[in-house]
């Protein structure tokens, strides 16, 4: 049985509110916090680690930008950016597209890569000791859940269109 309430017009309660900013606290702290620790211990951004997660994820290393963006969850434009800064740095590159010669991919180099795995033990041990170890396993079981129900409600809001202000 499905415990959530009719959707409403109305604005949120006190209750719901209060979620909300618990949610948003905690989730904006625990990213500055990880944030933090990995550019301490790694001298990668967090945006670094997500372009490069992503790149090591994909099939060869290689992603174009579009594709990139969305798994990274940004826009285009700031995409461009972080990888342009990377790219000096020698961690990405950007290459002619073998499939098609109007477009480009973003590669990972052997020193991005490198610096990737770098990263990863000291990043997954925060991310244990910061999120893992404050939480029971029902409240990550909850948590799953909860983030996947948002995720099913953001995806149906993406094909309606937005509702009028009353």
């Amino acid at each position: 049985m499905d415990d959530r309430p009719a959707p409403s017009r109305r604005s949120p309660d006190a209750r719901q509110l209060a979620a909300w900013r618990s949610y948003i606290e905690a989730s904006e702290r625990l990213r500055s916090v990880v944030a933090s620790r990995l550019l301490a211990e790694s001298g990668l951004s967090a945006g670094d680690y997500a372009v490069l997660l992503a790149l090591f994820d994909a099939d060869g290393g290689r992603l174009r930008s579009s594709p990139l963006a969305d798994a990274v969850g940004w826009e285009r434009s700031r995409l461009s950016h972080q990888l342009g800064r990377m790219e000096k740095r020698g961690l990405v590159e950007r290459m002619p597209s073998p499939d098609d010669n109007r477009g480009a991919e973003v590669v990972l180099t052997a020193l991005g890569r490198s610096e990737f795995r770098a990263a990863s033990s000291p990043h997954l041990r925060a991310v244990r000791q910061l999120f893992v170890d404050a939480l029971t396993p029902a409240q990550l079981d909850a948590l799953v859940e909860a983030s996947e129900a948002l995720d099913r409600h953001l995806a149906g809001l993406r094909a309606e269109p937005p509702a009028s202000a009353e």
